[in-house]
């Protein structure tokens, strides 16, 4: 007999959506999305469409496995979870007993899972338990996280559910179709009753094709561009002087910057669009109601990313449309939640001045950094070989001989190729789990479908194993998963407290306890700042040696900042997420797969001409750092200048290489994050002999 089980998606993704699992005879034959739940609304993605294809996968990793052949060659012989446990702990020890000690180990994780339970919950318990090196998590969102929390003193945004009643949407550096497609029935709803919908990319996108207008910005000049918008609201008067009186710092010095030194004229120039193009968006700004920015994290993978996030954040704060019903800003609701994730990690139980490492400079850790050298490296919920910064260093580490490797996966992935010990992880289908949002206001409770899969473990599990291998006492590494939950739940902030683990086992999900809609910056309302106001000039930010009002920073590999490298790398090259993937996760679905194609680059006309380059020619796209080969597509979804190679693919399943040959390790200006779409290439035709 059939049995329907609620679970929860567990993938990087604002939507977190709640899913109907069709279970018969304790296999799942059906997915689908929960047609209740007020976000997800009966649907789901092209991708989490498939992920019983995902979970009955003929790769699956089933059993434990030892390396008997050469870093990166992938051949394992199958072991017992004792011995391989064993194994681990004895290197383990041996690295904390040396002279290297505790923090010679590095734990490399992001969010393979969003779970608070199996992402980071009892890892984080473990590592920090033995004293391993702290791990800065930067890889995606930290410059725009650093930016919201030193401008806003926390994470929210405008309630998604009430987007419906905008007048004008800027989708701002994201593609929604593909990354948020939960959010575009409410978009839906603002253009039937009359909104207009822009969308602000340097690509001609999926959603751009379906907004109302497109402006096809330079990357890397979001800054500019907003300073622009507050050019023209400041200049017309098209500003709320009630409310950046009383809820904001600074203002007057934005103001004073954005009509000294950001007129249209020269934001145009910049940004590489039109004059008349900024003064209508402007103008429609600030004088239509309510307005709505959606944010994505893709803008800030810059130099000045996070400068960039918070000048776009603080557009809503000029014209005051916090106050309005639909009005604001999001880029992400997580802050929102203040569950007791503390409870969980247990960050108490490092030693004092254990050192961090920013897992965007993983091949600097694994290559350079010897105080001490990284000598064991333990991998859940991510695959840094294909989705690392500047590809060829980080694999470069991975073959080090002396480097001991622990990688907890579902699949044989790039990374597990270069595995010591290979450790079969659950899937979302096969453990309980907890979850927070960063699109909506819900909590969520993944329930179990199914048993796992051969004797796959689940990350929580797998970390009280070794614990309990390595003989560490502290009874806090053998408690439940449950006990977790609860722990999470308990002490947490207003919201949060009237959800417990039981209500929320019962229902799946459950709302904060907020109103409806939820106004987070309303006028009269509490910003939790050290001012307890929006800081427009910001102590903090200038405590960081920039300027404390946001200004323009252009990219590190621009004409402005590198002249000489611009002219040999002429062509700004960007990397985002293929429809079909999310990230590297999905890319060895076969039907995913077919659906992808083959990896590709879209290159104007203008620029494939000067280069002798025909739609369907293999190409290879490079810089100082590396290389990488696609079948040209000659487009004018890109504009001229441009470059877009829709990513991330696994190097083995291509020719061995992908788009991150040719990122850098560099870093933002707020939060240290990656800069993966600051990158300068050269394309050229493939040889014959190559």
């Amino acid at each position: 007999m059939a049995e329907t089980i609620r679970a929860v998606c567990p993938h990087d993704c604002p939507d977190t959506c709640s899913m109907l699992v069709t279970v018969e005879d304790g296999r799942a034959i059906r997915m689908a999305g929960d047609p209740d739940h007020p976000f997800t609304r009966g649907f789901l993605c092209t991708k989490v469409a498939k992920y019983l294809e995902r979970t009955y996968h003929e790769g699956r990793l089933l059993y434990p496995q030892i390396r008997v052949g050469a870093k990166g060659e992938g051949t394992f012989r199958r072991a017992t979870w004792d011995e391989a446990l064993s194994l681990i702990a004895e290197r383990l020890h041996g690295v904390i007993n040396s002279e290297h000690g505790p923090q010679a180990i590095l734990r490399y994780s992001y969010a393979g899972t969003m779970g608070l339970i199996h992402g980071d919950g009892m890892a984080e318990r473990f590592f920090n338990r033995i004293g391993a090196s702290k791990l800065a998590r930067t890889i995606c969102a930290s410059a725009g996280v650093e930016a919201l929390n030193l401008t806003y003193g926390t994470r929210m945004g405008t309630d998604p559910e009430s987007i419906g009643e905008s007048k004008l949407i800027l989708l701002w550096g994201t593609n929604t179709l593909t990354s948020n497609p939960h959010l575009w029935p409410f978009i839906r709803k603002a253009k039937a009753n009359g909104a207009r919908v822009i969308c602000i990319d340097p690509l001609r996108t999926r959603t751009a094709d379906s907004s109302d207008e497109h402006i096809a910005i330079r990357p890397g000049t979001d800054a500019a561009l907003a300073l622009g918008i507050a050019h023209v609201l400041f200049r017309d008067g098209l500003f709320d002087r009630q409310y950046l009186d009383e809820m904001t710092t600074g203002w007057e010095k934005l103001r004073d910057r954005a009509l000294n030194d950001y007129a249209p004229e020269r934001v145009a120039a910049i940004c590489r669009i039109p004059v008349d193009t900024i003064e209508h968006l402007a103008t429609r700004y600030g004088t239509l109601r309510p307005t709505f920015i959606r944010l994505n994290y893709g803008l800030q993978r810059h130099a000045g990313g996070g400068t960039a996030v918070r000048a776009i954040s603080i557009l809503p704060a000029i014209t005051g449309a916090w106050n309005d019903v639909g009005g604001g800003m999001q880029l992400s609701s997580s802050g929102t939640f203040g569950l007791n994730t503390a409870a969980i990690e247990r960050a108490d139980f490092l030693p004092p001045g254990t050192r961090t490492i920013n897992m965007s400079r993983l091949g600097e850790a694994l290559l350079d950094i010897n105080d001490p050298r990284v000598k064991a490296i333990v991998v859940y919920n991510s695959n840094p070989a294909s989705v690392a910064p500047d590809r060829e260093r980080v694999l470069a580490g991975f073959r080090r001989d002396d480097l001991f490797t622990v990688v907890l996966e579902h699949f044989q992935t790039d990374t597990a190729d270069y595995a010591d010990v290979l450790l079969p992880a659950t899937t979302q289908l096969e453990h309980d789990d907890l979850h927070k949002a960063y699109g909506h206001l819900y909590v969520m409770y993944n329930r179990r479908a199914i048993e796992p899969l051969g004797e796959a473990l689940p990350n929580a599990e797998i970390f009280r194993r070794l614990a309990a291998k390595m003989e560490l006492d502290a009874p806090e590494l053998q408690e439940s998963d449950e006990t977790l939950m609860r722990q999470a739940l308990t002490g947490s902030a207003a919201a949060s407290a009237h959800i417990t683990l039981d209500e929320l086992r019962e229902r799946s999900y459950m709302r904060l306890d907020l109103p409806t809609p939820h106004l987070p910056f309303q006028r009269g309302s509490h910003v939790p700042t050290p001012s307890g106001r929006i800081e427009i000039d910001s102590p903090a930010v200038a405590a960081l040696g920039l300027d404390g009002v946001p200004e323009y920073i252009p990219p590190y590999e621009s004409e402005e900042r590198a002249p000489e490298l611009a002219k040999r790398f002429p062509l700004a090259l960007i990397s985002p997420p293929a429809h079909s993937f999310l990230n590297s996760t999905f890319v060895n679905v076969a039907s995913l797969r077919r659906s992808a194609g083959k990896p590709t680059l879209e290159i104007h006309a203008d620029d494939a001409r000067s280069r002798s380059i025909e739609s369907g020619q293999r190409v290879s796209i490079f810089n100082d750092r590396g290389r990488f080969t696609a079948e040209a597509v000659i487009s004018d979804r890109v504009r001229p200048g441009v470059v877009s190679a829709p990513s991330v693919w696994w190097g083995k399943l291509t020719d061995g290489t992908n788009a991150n040959q040719t990122t850098s390790e560099a870093l933002t200006d707020l939060g240290a994050g990656a800069t993966f779409y600051d990158n300068l290439v050269q394309v050229s035709v493939l040889s014959a002999e190559c």
